[in-house]
């Protein structure tokens, strides 16, 4: 079996958790690829070891069996869309501070072994098709897992949008923005919007103002076939911005709009576990039962 390790290097320093899970991995007949999950940021001095091989990740998921992902839900994030499109099950090895999507601790790699053997399963997760138009032209498309964020960015200001769902207005939102997110991502920006928490295998599309203007704005639930638009004025001249799982944003003008539907692509997420959903958010969240 071929497996990818791929570790955040500002999260793993010295790449020491994804070099304990290699020797872990090759005792039991992995063949293992060493990578990073992005290029670091110019001028950065990271904490890498000289006599590591470091691979390209772009191409060596093409012919992987697995991807290990070292960090925090970002890095997993960042890694979810390409290995996707390759068939590439995630396993997600958490480094950071909360972590719903990882699997294990970095105290549990010893865990890892029974892969080698295939002695795993997956978990499947929905995903968004988001694209932007603009004049009915495409300019941007992307795939999430987590959510699409369409804000104001950083100005003091209002937005505007109108939000539909196969063309019939859900909402005309006055605020900050609004987040559209899968189950997956319904623990992460949107519950702290105050979205509901819903089981990541589930399958819906949840629609979550984000500090609204109006007391009838609230968080929905919707069917996961619905195609969702949201909508900026036109002559609007106030610039908002969309971003797809935290990644670079969109600039959006007035009339733009974010189509945004279920994604026949599936992310498959590694369990190795029998921990619960609910045991993991008992744990990551302190405990939702008093």
């Amino acid at each position: 079996m071929k497996i990818l390790l791929s570790s955040n290097p500002y999260r793993d320093r010295g790449l020491r958790a994804a070099l304990e899970a290699k020797r872990i991995l090759e005792k039991v007949g992995a063949q293992i690829v060493l990578c990073l999950p992005f290029q670091p940021r110019k001028g950065d001095r990271l904490d890498l070891p000289r006599q590591v091989e470091l691979s390209d990740l772009q191409a060596a998921l093409p012919i992987a069996d697995l991807l290990i992902c070292f960090g925090g839900d970002g890095t997993i994030l960042h890694a979810a869309r390409d290995a996707t499109l390759h068939g590439v099950p995630i396993l997600g090895v958490n480094l950071g501070s909360v972590g719903f999507m990882a699997e294990l601790e970095r105290g549990e790699l010893p865990l890892l072994a029974p892969l080698a053997q295939g002695l795993y399963t997956t978990e499947e997760r929905m995903m968004l098709d988001v694209r932007v138009l603009h004049g009915g032209k495409v300019i941007s498309q992307d795939l999430a897992l987590n959510d699409a964020v369409i804000s104001k960015g950083s100005v003091a200001r209002v937005a505007e949008m109108e939000v539909l769902a196969d063309q019939a207005q859900v909402a005309a939102v006055t605020g900050d923005g609004v987040i559209v997110a899968t189950p997956t991502g319904s623990t992460a920006y949107s519950m702290s919007a105050g979205g509901p928490i819903v089981e990541p295998t589930s399958k819906c599309i949840i629609i979550t103002p984000v500090c609204a203007h109006q007391l009838t704005s609230r968080p929905m639930v919707l069917d996961p076939e619905r195609v969702i638009t949201v909508q900026l004025p036109r002559g609007n001249r106030k610039y908002l911005y969309l971003s797809v799982d935290g990644g670079k944003a969109v600039r959006l003008a007035g009339g733009d709009r974010v189509e945004i539907r279920r994604s026949p692509h599936k992310t498959r997420l590694v369990r190795l576990s029998d921990r619960s959903f609910y045991q993991i958010i008992n744990q990551k969240l302190g405990g939702l039962v008093p």
